[in-house]
């Protein structure tokens, strides 16, 4: 591996973050925005110690070979990572399938990266007006969006994600986002509830969200 990869928490087994996959998720550390509602805050800073060698996960996974279907490498944002294209050549060689999630924030490097990979849950913050504010940083929009267009011209499986409630930004606003995904050609949309305040984040989709999933039949919307 040609830069160490600095590993912040590995999952042995889900079944909820590669679809139709059983996989083990590894947290990579670091991530360049600061999005007010993160739910792994303690993976943005990117010099903070490793919690376990990369040969240690590597070692896992060769003992979960024809347990496991695939590996998804998670954060933090996973592409702020050199080492990661080399990370994903040697799962790929132990004979897992691979998945990526990631905010886009490294439109180069993604694009880089998908000819190795089976699937990606690409995040999409906001529409593009508010998607800077969102995520304190000047120019993210453009990048989330040069990502969004390169996963959409390599044909790999995909599903965009989008966390939202109404103090993050208003329905009407969650409308033109659907607007804009369906303009580019997104058939797969997620959205999920964010915890407001200490509350936890709803189980069942806003009204308004159906009404949203009416108006773009092209667009498959999920609410998670």
């Amino acid at each position: 591996m040609t830069a160490p990869l600095r590993v912040a928490g590995l999952t042995p087994l889900t079944t909820i973050d590669f679809p139709g996959r059983l996989a083990a998720v590894v947290f990579l550390q670091g991530c360049p925005w600061h999005c007010g509602y993160c739910h792994n805050p303690g993976l943005i800073a990117a010099d903070a110690a490793p919690a376990m060698p990369w040969q240690q996960v590597r070692a896992f996974l060769q003992r979960r070979r024809g347990l496991l279907d695939g590996v998804v490498f998670s954060g933090g944002e996973p592409t702020l990572q050199a080492g990661l294209g080399d990370a994903v050549r040697e799962v790929r060689d132990l004979g897992f399938e691979v998945g990526l999630h990631t905010a886009g924030m490294y439109p180069d490097r993604l694009a880089g990266l998908l000819p190795a990979l089976d699937w990606i849950g690409l995040d999409v913050k906001a529409p593009q007006p508010e998607h800077d504010t969102l995520t304190g940083v000047s120019g993210s929009a453009a990048k989330a969006r040069a990502s969004l267009a390169h996963v959409l011209r390599s044909g790999i499986a995909y599903e965009c994600r989008t966390t939202w409630h109404a103090g993050l930004f208003a329905i009407d606003r969650l409308l033109a986002l659907a607007r804009e995904l369906s303009a580019a050609g997104v058939t797969h949309w997620a959205v999920q509830g964010c915890r407001a305040g200490n509350r936890p984040p709803p189980t069942s989709a806003p009204a308004e969200l159906n009404g949203i999933a009416e108006l773009f039949t092209d667009l498959r919307l999920r609410w998670s």
